[in-house]
């Protein structure tokens, strides 16, 4: 792990998520991979049962504003949700002797940077980071019109392909005999 990296998994926390992608390229580049990482990512936020409170997909890095997942663990969630990406965005690679890779290609750079965010203040300051990066980026001149963040569920109360702040589904407990 990176020195003064330090991570509190499980902690009732909300996270601040950064990674990647490998060597900083454009690999989101186009209207297509990030819609296929959007849809991903809702998959994998039913599956593991967590609320995302904020997301931003630019073409060389992701942020995400998450809770703790009921099931499992944020690691987990990460691993799983860049492994399905890899899956689906990269060439499939021939194992024979005429490989057109030298190696494995990637996707994804290794690890990711986790910050806990303990208060609305924290909170408020990293959703507005996430929506103003693709306007800082100069990618569009208001954070509206980038389609691949949670910005316009938050401006406009539109329900995007990634469900904002939904809390996972109530587990009954079962009926004592």
């Amino acid at each position: 792990m990176p020195s003064g990296l330090h991570r509190y998994p499980q902690t009732r926390a909300e996270h601040f998520i950064t990674f990647s992608c490998y060597q900083r390229q454009a690999l989101l580049g186009t209207t297509g991979r990030r819609n296929m990482f959007v849809s991903i990512l809702e998959q994998v936020r039913r599956r593991y049962r967590f609320v995302v409170a904020g997301y931003v997909i630019m073409p060389e890095h992701v942020h995400l504003l998450i809770g703790e997942p009921e099931r499992s663990t944020v690691a987990t969630v990460l691993q799983v949700l860049k492994q399905r990406t890899a899956t689906r965005l990269l060439p499939r690679v021939s194992r024979g002797p005429a490989s057109l890779w030298s190696e494995e290609p990637h996707l994804w750079q290794k690890r990711y940077y986790d910050f806990n965010v303990w208060s609305t203040g924290k909170r408020i300051e990293k959703l507005k980071y996430m929506h103003r990066n693709p306007v800082r980026r100069g990618l569009v001149t208001s954070a509206e019109m980038w389609a691949w963040s949670s910005y316009r569920a938050y401006a406009f109360g539109e329900v995007g392909a990634v469900k904002l702040n939904e809390s996972p589904p109530l587990r009954l407990a079962p009926k004592a005999m």
